[in-house]
């Protein structure tokens, strides 16, 4: 995957990223729900505003990673999509783990099955170690502590859409892109 993957409209970009690999400190896991957020022209979007201090990477180049805090306690992370200056970005919402799950567990010992390590924005975060240091790192660096990448593995097979999870405005649209049938799913649709 380069930049210029990334640098598509995000409604492009998030059912793509379904399959792709998030890797953190040696754990990752395999991308199995999404969501898209169009800044200015998507009311959901932290973007929406303009840009802020909290959201000044969302208006970045294409493959940052975008983390933010929610609801005092969590972090979630969203891959910067498009080019500079659009505000777009991709919630990664849910993945299935792939390596270090041992150390996954340690890090949510409130998890009770495998598929609830990383079944939510949060969890994954969680999970993986991801929090507000990794603000701004870039994706596609060999270098970088957060990476996304392609192991070879395809999409999944069958792939869902529905509403976006969770907001208030923008609701008609269907910007939340899931691997169909699988348990590390956040939420069913509705």
């Amino acid at each position: 995957m380069n930049k210029d993957f990334l640098e598509r409209p995000v409604v492009e970009v998030a059912p793509e990223l379904l399959g792709m690999v998030l890797s953190c400190g040696g754990r990752a896991g395999r991308v199995v729900e999404v969501e898209a957020y169009a800044g200015a022209d998507d009311p959901a979007s932290h973007g929406f505003g303009g840009k802020t201090r909290r959201n000044k990477v969302m208006f970045a180049r294409a493959g940052l990673l975008y983390v933010y805090f929610t609801y005092g306690m969590h972090w979630c992370a969203n891959v910067v999509c498009e080019p500079e200056g659009a505000c777009a970005a991709v919630l990664i919402r849910a993945l299935s783990p792939l390596s270090a799950v041992e150390d996954m567990w340690e890090r949510r010992p409130a998890a009770r099955r495998l598929a609830d390590l990383c079944s939510g924005p949060a969890k994954l975060t969680s999970a993986l170690g991801i929090d507000g240091s990794h603000d701004g790192v870039d994706l596609l660096s060999p270098e970088s502590p957060v990476r996304l990448l392609s192991d070879g593995d395809a999409s999944p097979d069958v792939v869902g859409q529905s509403s976006r999870i969770g907001v208030r405005a923008g609701v008609d649209l269907q910007w939340r892109w899931y691997a169909s049938g699988d348990p590390n799913v956040s939420r069913p649709p509705r």
